[in-house]
């Protein structure tokens, strides 16, 4: 072949190569990106608890028709889907603070399943022993008989440590309960627990956080029990009554509107906390439209005294708008059964509550396989364009080479 050939060679090859770095430039630039079609896949195939958790600051992917998070003045937040686990959106989630009394939905997970309802139990001086000036109290009396549930709504109503150190005492003390809720914690995948107190009282080197709390009240969700005792807005105490019995109300003001506070629409539970050094701390879950979300809020920096329950109704109300299209940022790590003293309890039932965690769980599916069919489509139309360009650079480069080679094999015309 002569040297003339070449050049029309040189051409479709150099078209060809193009086309194809255009195929190589056009699938990673639709891929990925903050509003890229595989946010959500990413997250996803991530770490069970999320890289993103550990980072400072809010924590957040924006996405086509998604609003960003409020501005809330919290140390601490986030916002979950209960039914799936997927984080929407968080600050320092993994901040380790005092607790307060949120630490009582650990208490509730440890101790709960262990001793039945019905049961009745006689209290005595010696567990009302050790509670501590300035602790919340439901009022129990020692010699006097009560239910395991009246002992429960004085725990999750009134906040009461007297109420802790009774049901402590049935589980074999307090240190014991103490050192079981560790290692429930620590089976839940709660590492930024540490418990001191049973109650949640201040004491040193006690620590939680927004992720592990929101683990709690997801897991206590899912326990019929926990959940029923977490909505619970009054009760009669004891439940029998009698002439010692009283009224009670739960103390959370989101729940049961009080203080100037107006009850949010959907609210289901789970407790509020308040101590001098963990400031205002809440678990709130919420159902809306067959959704239930988890919003965890940690000593809101402002002088209000509701400012921990307008800020969780602020995020509420976002989550409940951002859920159908957010990506996470993580999310909870999987809870299963926990072994404790030879028994097993289930943190997480399969037979979860359908009127607390009812079925979200087919709005992500939906919204999943919706995101999927997206990045197929789009994928697809990539690849379509980028092989169509290949194939008319590749057509365009044999035109060129076979004019070039008829120009050469025909005669020259003669000259008139």
């Amino acid at each position: 072949m002569s040297s003339a050939s070449w050049p029309p060679v040189r051409v479709g090859t150099a078209l060809v190569v193009c086309a194809a770095s255009l195929l190589v430039a056009c699938g990673p630039a639709v891929a990925d990106g903050p509003h890229g079609i595989d946010d959500a896949r990413s997250v996803r195939s991530g770490p069970a608890t999320g890289s993103r958790l550990h980072q400072p600051g809010v924590q957040f992917l924006p996405r086509p028709g998604v609003p960003s998070p409020p501005a809330v003045t919290a140390l601490s937040w986030a916002v979950t889907d209960a039914q799936s686990g997927r984080i929407l959106a968080a600050k320092d989630a993994h901040r380790r603070l005092p607790p307060a009394s949120t630490l009582k939905t650990l208490f509730a997970l440890t101790v709960l399943p262990k001793f039945p309802q019905q049961a009745a139990h006689t209290v005595t001086d010696a567990e009302l022993a050790g509670i501590l000036p300035g602790s919340a109290l439901v009022g129990i009396k020692e010699d006097v008989r009560y239910s395991v549930a009246d002992l429960w709504r004085g725990v999750f109503l009134s906040s009461g440590s007297d109420a802790v150190r009774t049901l402590a005492a049935m589980n074999g003390g307090w240190e014991k309960t103490v050192a079981d809720m560790g290692a429930v914690a620590r089976r839940l995948g709660a590492n930024d627990t540490t418990v001191r107190s049973a109650d949640g009282f201040d004491s040193e080197g006690q620590f939680s956080s927004a992720f592990d709390l929101s683990v709690f009240g997801r897991a206590g969700l899912a326990n019929p029990d926990f959940a029923r005792l977490a909505s619970t807005k009054t009760a009669k105490f004891p439940e029998s009554g009698g002439t010692r019995a009283f009224g009670i109300q739960n103390t959370n003001r989101l729940l049961v509107g009080s203080h100037g506070v107006v009850p949010y629409p959907g609210l289901i539970g789970v407790k509020n906390g308040y101590t001098s050094q963990a400031g205002n701390t809440l678990v709130a879950a919420a159902k809306r439209n067959g959704r239930t979300l988890l919003v965890t809020v940690m000593n809101p920096q402002t002088s209000s005294d509701n400012a921990v329950y307008e800020e969780t109704r602020t995020l509420l109300d976002w989550g409940f708008s951002a859920a159908p299209r957010a990506a996470g940022v993580g999310t909870l790590p999987a809870t299963g059964p926990i072994e404790l003293d030879g028994d097993t309890h289930s943190a997480v039932r399969k037979s979860q509550p359908a009127a607390l965690l009812n079925k979200p769980a087919k709005a992500d599916a939906a919204h999943g396989m919706a995101l999927a069919g997206e990045r197929d489509a789009q994928r697809r139309t990539v690849y379509v364009w980028s092989l169509s360009a290949v194939g008319a650079s590749a057509l365009a480069g044999a035109g060129l080479w076979w004019r070039r080679r008829k120009q050469r094999n025909t005669p020259p015309a003669p000259l008139i």
